[in-house]
């Protein structure tokens, strides 16, 4: 685990460095350095760095991070390792509240304002209904309900983008809902900090809690667990940190689903060691992909092109060692 932090912090580097104005490695870890001591920079190459490029390539690892650990926790809560972040509907609903703002002419901080209770609101109508249908059963009802809500909001969002004007709204309606991360700035990764926090520490601190829930409902209330609340609890924090990411950086597919595969092949199935492991992993590689998406092509390339051309092959890869034995 200590080797994968040291590659992402190589890989954060990478990002800072790499862009259409050319930033000398040297340079840019003088001024890391002089920020870092609080003396004052300024000139082309700080104004570069720490108001556009540091802030993407840090919104970037918070949103992998995020997607990461929303997808790893998912998975073991629902015991399935096909679930993936969105399974309840959070990135359908945010997309909807993303494609209204846009509808509306909205201000961008409002979009993201918007698109972020929208992913919450969704969520928590999926566990109202879920619970009012469902019965004693608690898992299968949640997932049918987050698919059939889901396949509403994508309703929403069809019919908005039919009338939207298609010289400027739905173009960029199109380019939010495949994933973007052109337009941060400083102060929004400030603003995706605190509803990722708030969602990210309890799961740290149930951790092992939430890990036993893999082994059954049976065996985890036999341990003293109250299986119903940590679940609701769970579902709860997952949903509010991909509900700010996906507010931050529109829709990313595969990331919740591939990222924690590859940290149990990595460092086994122990939910207290896939967790962080999972962070680190889902950080790296999201900057990674938005350092291609922003410098293999003149035009910038949407990230969830880019997630879906890389993470189907690598999925079908970590499939293909599991089942063979190469691992």
């Amino acid at each position: 685990m200590l080797v994968a932090g040291l590659v992402v912090l190589a890989v954060l580097l990478l990002g800072a460095l790499i862009g259409p104005y050319h930033l000398p490695p040297k340079d840019v870890l003088r001024l890391i350095a002089l920020g870092l001591s609080g003396q004052e920079t300024s000139g082309p190459q700080a104004t570069v760095l720490f108001n556009i490029r540091l802030p993407r390539v840090l919104a970037a690892a918070l949103v992998g991070a995020a997607l990461a650990v929303a997808g790893s926790a998912y998975q073991v809560t629902f015991r399935n390792p096909l679930v993936s972040p969105d399974i309840l509907g959070v990135s359908a609903g945010a997309g909807l509240g993303a494609v209204l703002g846009i509808f509306l002419g909205l201000p961008v901080l409002a979009i993201q304002g918007l698109s972020f209770a929208s992913g919450l609101g969704t969520v928590a109508l999926v566990m109202l209904v879920g619970r009012a249908v469902g019965g004693r059963a608690e898992t299968l009802p949640l997932v049918l309900c987050g698919i059939a809500i889901g396949a509403l909001a994508g309703a929403g969002i069809s019919l908005l983008k039919v009338l939207a004007d298609p010289d400027d709204q739905l173009p960029a309606m199109t380019f939010w809902l495949l994933g973007s991360l052109a337009g941060i700035q400083r102060g929004d990764v400030w603003l995706i900090v605190p509803p990722m926090l708030l969602g990210l520490v309890p799961l740290f601190l149930l951790r092992w809690r939430i890990g036993v829930l893999a082994m059954g409902e049976d065996e985890a209330k036999a341990l003293g667990v109250d299986t119903r609340r940590l679940r609701w609890l769970v579902i709860g924090s997952a949903t509010l940190i991909t509900s700010a990411a996906v507010a931050a950086a529109g829709t990313i597919g595969w990331i919740g689903l591939m990222v924690p595969h590859m940290a149990r092949l990595a460092i086994g199935a122990r939910f207290d060691r896939v967790l962080p492991m999972s962070l680190i992993l889902g950080a790296g590689l999201m900057v990674l992909i938005d350092t291609l998406a922003r410098s293999i092509a003149t035009t910038e390339v949407p990230l969830g092109v880019l997630t879906a051309v890389i993470g189907a092959p690598v999925f079908l890869v970590l499939l293909a060692r599991r089942n063979t034995g190469w691992s």
